[in-house]
């Protein structure tokens, strides 16, 4: 699909994931005992305050404050809400407030502290929400003290073990413990959570627990509201589920489950069905659409098929508001009997195997929708005639991408409500019409992965609209870059032709955060003026000069990519006052300086790429230390002419020591590889040398590192400190002068898949441990001073003889089948005494650890689009497309 959409999706996915289930759902407590505590009680809420650095407190916030109970004056309730930071110390003043009924310390910064078991002594409370706080470790057995508790919070923390023993709890009305690290089964026999009767309110989402669905759920027979999703539950759902009368949500989505639908007929208070994500197959049953209450329906991304019958004796229309159907494989004529649910306002039928082409003409009934998700059907050409009135004219939001449309939908010049409108990957050809623009309430237009070639009237035909987010990305637009609206916040028209000069016309655009230019044929100098941006590519044209020393002014900027232009001079100090940057690319260029250490007082910076310009000296730290940037994942400053040696810490305090590579991310990087696939997601894009190949790889991944040092002039060893690399996945040191031997330590690179030392003088022996390496797909080490015999293993025996060539002593597959009959020299490193001193080296250098969190790259630039879109509904799960070839 286009960048621009699953760049949108994938944050809407990110955004919704964090939406907790029912957030209206209310809790009736009785504040009438309550009361602003005299001068000597407040001494209670300042000692504790004192504990933490507390300088974000706003104590005027009426959210925030001690109160007294009105007959005795002992305080009895405490809230502080997002203002503490410190470390919750067992000996806390907190603990010493036994009459605390009311305790709420939600979205604190805790330092990852536990649990402190003296929460038990607190064995009054009936209210405790201790949710994102950052608590590690296991919830304490002490809190099964605490018998008087109807509502706990413990969410959004980094709590693990099995699920707590709170047997003592038999009051909890609310238990919510979702987005933690919980692990193991729902036993009966080993958990007390069926025994919780009075349990209304129950969130166990987004945590690692992994069994069949107990069928003792349906003893909890008062539960309201029930979320399991994003577990690892498996199986079918008990039928005992459908003793839960007074459900109102039922939340099951990203599990494992399989069979059909679950049994709901009896479920009459139900409301909301989230079982998205799962396996469950047959087809979707009737009864659902009879219940009176029902409004939001999620079945997408199953394997359900068939049709959608709906009761013929039903007289009242059903209540559905939402529904989300998307990537089933339900055939045959689904849709015509959509049209019976009247009061639908969001419809998500996206990628649906039907039969013939969806008419937009069933839709006319639904009078009241305003979101219709139809990508990835085929659309019937006759109901995108401008003719054709027969749709619902509400509409504000509308996905038509991947419908095979190719001319453009005329339909759309009668909704004039409409805000949002994505038409990306398409065939549609031609110039985009005029009339467009004057859709008197257009927010966004997604045009991107098409053959559009131009617009229709006057070159100012835009600046009227109203829009404020364009992407047009991968199409054959030409001529100059169109003048855009005052209004404009987020401007993509990558891989286009557009020729001439950056229009300083955008120096106008107030609120333009993301400015995406890259692969067309632009010309003259970057301007000065653009200094408010948040994200500025303009990768891969024939920009001259140097780069601004304005993008400071905004201290919001967070990616920079000039790649593969004509820039000289040197990279401009400036930078050093963007706080926020994380990305900077400036590869491809003819920058003349020497290596920016200054740089490492970013405290955000994560790619730094600056190969193929004329950079100079030495690449080593003045006090020969470590090379510093905290955040620093993807490296890359080949083809240059650094020089000097790498100090043996040089790799120690790295980012990639500390992340863990995503499965995910593994197998997206293998697949664009050996499909020869590049998935362009206009999001950071680098040039990646890769298992021996160059390529462009379009989706910088949250949990890899890279690192590229080839075609310099650096001597002296590889240090050691290498191996504390442990989430890199390509390292290229060829091209150089490095000697000595390989580092033992590149063997503790367990995620390693591409390794090229070749063209250097290194000596000694290939280390054995290459050979355990098995995502070691790609080993290059030829043309050094390397001897003995090859390790063998199948990731390198796999190998081709160019791979070892140019190393006289080197013996063994693949170069031949045994070293001419000799007895080899060892495989490791000589003399015994260096390899241990090697080795005790490394293991003090893996004592070193830093915290990770991953930030996601363009979240500012998207967030106002998102918020302007009702994103909550939104979320589509859409595979990256084949770039088109130009």
């Amino acid at each position: 699909m286009s960048e621009s959409c699953v760049l949108l999706h994938f944050l809407l996915l990110i955004l919704l994931r964090f939406v907790s289930p029912s957030s209206f759902f209310n809790l009736n407590i009785d504040y009438s005992s309550y009361v602003a505590c005299g001068p000597h009680q407040i001494q209670a809420l300042t000692e504790f305050v004192n504990e933490f650095d507390s300088s974000q407190c706003n104590l005027s916030d009426p959210y925030n404050g001690v109160w007294c109970d009105n007959s005795t004056g002992v305080v009895t309730m405490l809230r502080l809400r997002d203002c503490l930071s410190g470390t919750l110390m067992p000996n806390s003043s907190l603990f010493r407030l036994h009459h605390l009924r009311y305790l709420n310390l939600t979205q604190n910064n805790f330092n990852l502290s536990s649990l402190p078991s003296e929460f038990g002594n607190l064995s009054r409370l009936e209210f405790l929400s201790l949710k994102n706080n950052g608590f590690v470790g296991q919830v304490p057995s002490s809190f099964n003290s605490l018998s008087f508790l109807s509502v706990l919070k413990l969410s959004q923390n980094e709590l693990t073990g099995s699920f707590p023993l709170i047997w003592n709890l038999t009051k909890l009305s609310v238990l919510i413990m979702s987005h933690n690290h919980f692990t193991g089964t729902l036993n009966p026999n080993s958990t007390s959570l069926f025994e919780l009767h009075h349990l209304r309110f129950l969130d166990l989402g987004y945590n690692n627990f992994s069994s069949p669905l107990p069928s003792e759920f349906g003893n909890l027979n008062r539960l309201e509201v029930l979320s399991l999703s994003d577990n690892g539950f498996f199986g079918q759902v008990p039928s005992s589920f459908n003793n839960l009368t007074l459900l109102t949500e039922l939340y099951l989505a990203s599990n494992q489950l399989t069979g059909s639908f679950p049994l709901v007929q009896n479920l009459t208070m139900l409301s909301v069905i989230d079982s998205s994500n799962n396996h469950l197959t047959g087809t979707i049953p009737s009864s659902l659409f009879t219940l009176p209450y029902f409004s939001y329906l999620d079945l997408r991304v199953n394997n359900l098929i068939g049709s959608i019958e709906f009761p013929n004796n039903s007289s009242t229309p059903s209540r559905l508001e939402q529904m989300r159907l998307g990537y089933n494989h339900l055939e045959g004529k689904i849709i015509e009997p959509i049209s019976k649910l009247i009061n639908l306002k969001y419809l998500e039928l996206s990628f649906l195997n039907t039969s013939s082409p969806v008419d937009l003409r069933i839709f006319s009934p639904l009078k009241s929708l305003w979101s219709l998700d139809l990508s990835g059907n085929s659309i019937s050409p006759a109901s995108l005639d401008t003719n054709n009135s027969d749709i619902p004219i509400n509409l504000e939001i509308l996905f038509l991408s991947y419908c095979g449309i190719n001319e453009f939908p005329n339909i759309l010049k009668v909704l004039e409500k409409l805000e949002f409108i994505d038409v990306s990957d398409n065939l549609i050809k031609g110039k985009v019409p005029e009339w467009l623009w004057k859709l008197p309430r257009l927010n966004a237009m997604f045009l991107s992965n098409n053959l559009f070639n131009g617009f229709e009237g006057p070159v100012d035909v835009l600046v009227n609209s109203s829009l404020k987010n364009l992407f047009m990305v991968q199409n054959y637009f030409e001529g100059a870059v169109p003048i855009l609206p005052l209004s404009i916040n987020n401007f993509a028209a990558s891989d286009n032709s557009f020729t001439g000069s950056i229009p300083l016309s955008l120096c106008n655009y107030r609120s333009l955060k993301l400015l995406m230019l890259s692969n067309n044929n632009l010309t003259g100098t970057i301007p000065q003026c653009l200094s408010n941006l948040t994200v500025v590519k303009l990768r891969k044209n024939n920009l001259e000069g140097s780069i601004p020393d304005s993008f400071h002014l905004g201290a919001s900027l967070q990616t920079l990519d000039v790649g593969h232009n004509r820039l000289t001079w040197k990279l401009p100090r400036s930078l050093l006052n963007c706080s926020s940057l994380e990305f900077l690319v400036a590869d491809h260029n003819m920058i003349e300086d020497k290596f920016p250490f200054w740089l490492k007082a970013l405290p955000n910076l994560q790619v730094l790429i600056l190969s193929s310009n004329k950079l100079y000296g030495s690449i080593s730290p003045p006090d020969q230390g470590p090379l510093g940037f905290p955040e620093l994942r993807i490296f890359e400053i080949a083809d240059n002419k650094f020089t000097g040696r790498l100090p043996p810490r040089y790799f120690v305090n790295w980012k990639a020591s500390s992340l863990t590579i995503n499965e995910d991310d593994r197998l997206y990087m293998e697949y664009i590889f050996t499909s020869g696939r590049l998935y362009y997601i206009e999001t950071d894009t680098i040039d990646l040398k890769y298992k021996g190949l160059s390529m462009e790889q379009g989706s910088i991944l949250a949990s890899y590192a890279t690192i590229d040092f080839s075609g310099n002039k650096i001597e002296g060893q590889i240090p050691e400190s290498i191996g504390l690399l442990k989430a890199l996945i390509a390292l290229n040191f060829s091209n150089n002068v490095f000697t000595g031997h390989i580092p033992l330590s590149i063997s503790n690179l367990k995620d390693l898949e591409s390794l090229d030392l070749s063209s250097n003088k290194l000596s000694g022996t290939i280390p054995s441990g290459l050979g355990t390496l098995s995502f070691l797909e790609y080993i290059n080490v030829s043309y050094n001073q390397l001897r003995g015999e090859i390790p063998q293993g199948t990731q390198i025996t796999g190998q081709p003889k160019s791979s070892f060539e140019g190393n006289a002593g080197l013996c063994g597959l693949p170069l031949q089948d045994n070293c001419f009959g000799t007895i080899a020299p060892p495989t490791q490193q000589p003399p015994e005494k260096e390899e241990e001193e090697n080795e005790e080296q490394v293991l003090n250098w893996k004592s070193v650890a830093i915290g990770y969190g991953p930030g996601v790259l363009l979240g500012l630039a998207i967030a106002h689009l998102i918020a302007t879109y009702k994103s909550e509904w939104f979320v589509k799960i859409i595979g990256p497309s084949k770039r088109r070839s130009r």
